[in-house]
């Protein structure tokens, strides 16, 4: 004969108000985290439309959220902005790329080298710490005001933030995992294909995702200094025109590409490093 404990019938009322339990409840449990982004968002948007309504803000220097969205209909719907959003994605797209095939296999050969990490350690944490906008000078003096420098920018400051994680990725790569390899005599090839890359994916993903947010900051910021086209470029032409409407939308277009862009390699690290998170 058996005994039901109080916590015994607390979990059963839990379990039975749990499948009695809406299904909209259920979800709204389920994607809290977008429900409350979402509502930090509306709560910002509402507090800038009304001190705009109210006379708080001037209009003609702060916009608001009506005036943004009719100047993005506006700039969709006669196709201006295509053109500057093809250029700066074509910068990052390139850029990032670039970036890929230099610092990931950049940041496993400093990581199991002892003595390279010793000898650049310095120098990546000088390149990390200067701005890199101090090197549009002598970027523009070398390559000129081309798209290549703006691309070149775009590499320098994407590459430092992933160099760092891969290399983080591997001097923290579970010595057991190294032991494994050595007892199937695993050769270098297989084991940097086998072992190494796949235990340091989770810190590879996450360098992207930081590299990306710079990868967008650089193009912008190239933009702004050496024009030719592009989104940073775009919002400095409206703004010089004092159209502030429209550059507070080119604005809200780099924002959404930058969370869209970081969420994506968000869902990449759950995808594919899901075994990490214990």
């Amino acid at each position: 004969m058996s005994v039901e404990t109080g916590e015994d019938r607390v979990f059963a009322r839990g379990s039975v108000s749990g499948q009695n339990e809406p299904a909209f409840l259920t979800w709204s449990r389920a994607h809290s985290k977008i429900i409350y982004g979402v509502f930090g968002v509306a709560v910002v948007l509402v507090a800038w439309q009304l001190t705009a309504s109210l006379g708080w803000v001037n209009v003609t220097i702060a916009s608001d959220p009506i005036r943004v969205i009719k100047a993005e209909v506006s700039l969709f719907s006669n196709g201006k902005i295509w053109g500057p959003l093809g250029v700066t994605a074509q910068e990052v797209g390139w850029g990032m790329l670039i970036t890929l095939v230099i610092s990931v296999p950049l940041g496993l050969i400093l990581g199991r080298v002892t003595a390279l990490y010793d000898m650049t350690e310095p120098i990546i944490n000088v390149l990390n710490s200067v701005p890199y906008v101090l090197f549009l000078p002598v970027i523009i003096f070398w390559f000129g005001i081309g798209q290549e420098s703006r691309i070149l920018l775009v590499i320098w400051a994407a590459t430092m933030p992933l160099v760092i994680n891969t290399t983080a990725g591997v001097r923290n790569l579970n010595s057991d995992y190294i032991r494994v390899a050595k007892m199937c005599c695993a050769g270098r090839w297989t084991f940097y294909r086998s072992v190494l890359f796949p235990a340091t994916l989770p810190y590879i993903l996450t360098g992207i995702r930081l590299s990306i947010a710079r990868a967008l900051v650089g193009a912008i910021v190239a933009e702004f200094f050496l024009s030719g086209g592009g989104l940073g470029y775009f919002v400095q032409v409206a703004t010089s025109n004092f159209d502030m409407d429209t550059a507070m939308a080119g604005i809200f277009i780099m924002a959404v590409a930058a969370v869209v862009l970081t969420r994506l390699i968000g869902r990449l690290e759950r995808r594919y490093t899901h075994w990490s998170q214990g």
